[in-house]
């Protein structure tokens, strides 16, 4: 049986895989990244416009939090030396 926290692990990889076939759908409508990154921004600001309205400038932070968060996960990895 999965726990809460597995549970709620599996639920963010079921929408990260969505996420990711919306890219690629996009990258079929447009070339150009900067299009793309305009609207996955713009749907994240709509995302809070419904049952919890939040100021921008804390929908802006919470992505900058997010960002915090996964940019480790994106360095490269330093290659061992010796």
């Amino acid at each position: 049986m999965a726990t809460p926290t597995d549970q709620n692990f599996q639920d963010y990889k079921q929408a990260e895989k969505k996420a990711l076939e919306i890219v690629t759908a996009m990258k079929g409508t447009s070339a150009k990244k900067t299009d793309i990154e305009l609207a996955l921004l713009v749907a994240l600001f709509e995302l809070h416009k419904g049952t919890l309205p939040l100021p921008p400038a804390t929908v802006g932070g919470v992505i900058q939090g997010h960002l915090k968060q996964l940019i480790p996960f994106y360095q490269p990895k330093s290659q061992p030396t010796g």
